[in-house]
């Protein structure tokens, strides 16, 4: 450290090392998202018997949600970040092994797998998702966590005496833009949505929340992440994620208000 500029530690992406089988870090992330899920949830059926849950509806949610999340995410990465790509080589898609998971496409297929849930249980999608919402930023800060052990997804150059240098990218000084999301994406958005729905709200207003807050904090950061090279700065000099965050504010502040006023009339 100099000046306040940190070296990134170059972790090993591999957390466990059993033989030739391996662990990775991020795939630990993701156990801990899940597991935060279940115990969050548990504490939620336990605690605010007003969403109508029991431990069974919990392990489902997981189930629909896991598969939501990664087909979900997969396919939002190849529509959004290089679909011109896929296209030439479309088998490509398959090999998750290699990387590209995007956040947005992810969220869509929560959204879309959540309304197969409600076909096991008849209850309304909203409501569900009121339930889910405050269970998603600890999973959300533990992928970004991921991001940093890896070493990926750094942040643009700070021009400063602060910041990290990436040694797998170059001696440039960059934001630690992965700790950033953690801190605002996992950590605040947990503590904001918490602490939201410690008691009964109108149905709609915790998910609109949950947009707002992460599309907000989204949007911030972005200013300080690394555009994707392969795409670059899009229209008004903003980023994909920024331009995939916009409509998740936008619809979170209508949700909003419909939540309210419904609950006024």
């Amino acid at each position: 450290m100099q000046n306040n500029i940190f070296i990134h530690p170059q972790f090993d992406p591999v957390a466990i090392h059993i033989g030739s089988f391996g662990i990775h870090w991020y795939g630990l992330m993701y156990l801990i998202g899940f597991l935060a899920f279940l115990l969050l949830g548990r504490y939620q059926i336990k605690h605010k018997t007003w969403f109508g849950w029991n431990n069974q509806m919990l392990d489902d949610a997981l189930f629909y949600g896991a598969l939501g999340v990664i087909l979900g995410g997969r396919i939002g990465y190849v529509l959004f970040y290089q679909f011109s790509s896929f296209m030439q080589h479309p088998l490509d898609i398959f090999k998750i092994w290699q990387g590209g998971m995007s956040f947005h496409g992810g969220f869509l297929g929560v959204l879309t797998a959540m309304f197969f849930f409600t076909r096991k249980y008849p209850q309304p999608w909203l409501k569900i998702m009121d339930f889910v919402a405050p269970l998603v930023p600890i999973g959300l800060g533990a992928g970004r966590m991921g991001n940093f052990i890896n070493g990926e997804l750094w942040g643009r150059a700070t021009n400063s005496n602060f910041g990290m240098i990436f040694p797998q990218a170059d001696n440039i000084v960059r934001h630690p833009s992965q700790l950033y999301e953690f801190a605002l994406e996992g950590i605040a958005l947990f503590c904001i949505l918490w602490w939201f729905s410690r008691k009964q709200r109108p149905v709609g207003a915790i998910s609109a929340l949950f947009l707002i807050g992460y599309g907000g904090f989204r949007f911030l950061v972005e200013f300080t992440r690394e555009p994707d090279s392969y795409l670059g700065l899009l229209q008004l000099g903003l980023s994909m994620g920024q331009w995939l965050s916009l409509p998740m504010i936008l619809l979170g502040i209508w949700m909003w208000f419909q939540a309210n006023r419904l609950r006024f009339n």
